[in-house]
């Protein structure tokens, strides 16, 4: 019988006793727990053809016969196999194996599309479009990244590094390389960056709605500073019949989202400051429009450069991920008012989310932390002897009967007559 066994970096490995009872093992890497248990089942038909000296099953030998090259020199070098001859057909290029694949994904929307084709374009820049697809090691994968760090900021190469795993993954499921060089690599989920935050406030919002050219470009910013809707593709989306005037809610229907049941759209509210750049577009919307926003149809239309010229005709100074700050500074408005919970239903994303991608500290958090409670409410306290009125902190409870409430000071003045335990007579 054969055993799998794994390391504490997750490498496995299949050990098992041949005929003249030496253990022996091969190793795998970070091989899948399905593909290393296909592999173990398939050591264990070898090697009990093996000590049979039986002939190999139809199956097992069809699986020999379509292993890698890497997977048949490590059972030949375990004397589980005959040592294959290199076979030329086995030597798939990198650039020829990646535009294959990005073909053969007839379910991927463009936008996913044009990331895979960057990914390519990158990964061939380095390693060159004859790279053997076999030949990319784990070290090449880190040495690939370190490249990229020079070229690129840390979340873009974060995202190149997971759809490269993406990439070697699908080549491992076809048996064309052993182990997928991607698979260890540390640091692919994109992070925070703190310095890339930017609030920004109703005043500066206003200048840059008032110096846009025309109502749907106005809207087209409170969609996205108001409604906290990602730009351009669900502003895009949106018909007038999503509009539901009567009960003051939007339906918002989001493509990043759509993969996820029960997310391809939810409802918003239709806030004030949106209600009347609605209306406005309303009233000059063509007879028949279907879409609020009638320009800009293509999803990869270049509205941050508008965006830009607009931000600069305000003469305000852009600030960093333009729209995305918009709609995380809304998020964090809306986190004021509104439990979080209800928040992310309205915009669209997960708590956790959320929490590490838009959520926003801002100035007014400091101002109102540092601000003299006596602003706030008020509360009954006392000043010699006499009841006074002092503010309420916020969150604090009043008394329950104000109406009813008597200062403690007053009640140990009244004398209360001595009394024993028996009820008082009648004499």
């Amino acid at each position: 019988m054969a055993s799998i066994s794994t390391d504490a970096n997750g490498n496995r490995k299949i050990q098992f006793v041949n005929g003249d009872g030496k253990r022996k093992s091969v190793y795998l890497g970070k091989t899948s727990k399905v593909d290393c248990k296909e592999i173990c089942s398939k050591i264990e038909a070898l090697l009990a053809a093996q000590l049979s000296r039986r002939s190999l099953a139809s199956e097992v030998a069809e699986w020999v016969g379509n292993v890698p090259d890497v997977l048949a020199d490590k059972l030949a070098g375990v004397g589980l196999i005959a040592p294959r001859a290199k076979r030329q057909e086995d030597t798939t290029k990198l650039g020829e194996f990646i535009d294959a694949y990005i073909d053969s994904r007839t379910d991927v929307k463009l936008r996913t599309r044009i990331n895979l084709l960057q990914v390519r374009r990158h990964l061939v820049a380095h390693f060159g479009e004859s790279k053997p697809l076999r030949d990319v090691t784990p070290g090449d994968s880190d040495e690939w990244r370190r490249w990229m760090l020079t070229k690129l900021g840390d979340n873009t190469v974060r995202r190149h590094c997971g759809r490269a795993k993406q990439l070697f993954r699908a080549a491992l499921r076809k048996r064309l390389i052993a182990e997928n060089p991607f698979a260890d690599m540390k640091g692919r989920a994109v992070q925070a960056n703190k310095l890339r935050e930017h609030f920004i406030s109703r005043d500066v919002a206003a200048q840059v709605i008032a110096a846009c050219p025309d109502n749907e470009w106005r809207l087209i910013f409170a969609l996205a500073r108001f409604g906290g809707l990602r730009t351009p593709s669900e502003s895009l989306l949106l018909r007038w019949a999503d509009v539901d005037w009567e009960r003051g809610r939007l339906l918002i229907r989001s493509p990043k989202t759509e993969h996820h049941e029960g997310k391809d759209s939810r409802l918003l509210p239709i806030f004030p400051e949106l209600r009347l750049h609605l209306e406005m577009a309303w009233d000059q919307a063509a007879e028949g429009a279907e879409f609020v926003v009638t320009r800009y149809r293509d999803c990869n239309a270049n509205l941050r450069t508008q965006l830009l010229r607009i931000i600069d005709k305000a003469g305000l100074t852009a600030w960093p991920k333009l729209f995305q700050n918009l709609r995380s500074t809304r998020e964090t408005e809306l986190t004021e008012t509104f439990p979080l919970h209800v928040v992310t239903a309205w915009l669209g994303n997960s708590q956790l989310v959320a929490a590490k991608h838009y959520l926003r500290v801002t100035d007014s958090h400091f101002q109102e932390a540092t601000q003299n409670p006596t602003q706030k409410g008020t509360e009954m306290s006392e000043t010699d002897g006499k009841p006074v009125i002092r503010p309420l902190r916020e969150n604090e409870k009043g008394p329950e009967f104000p109406g009813l409430s008597v200062s403690c000071t007053l009640l140990h003045k009244i004398a209360v007559p001595p009394r024993g335990f028996e009820p008082l007579s009648g004499d």
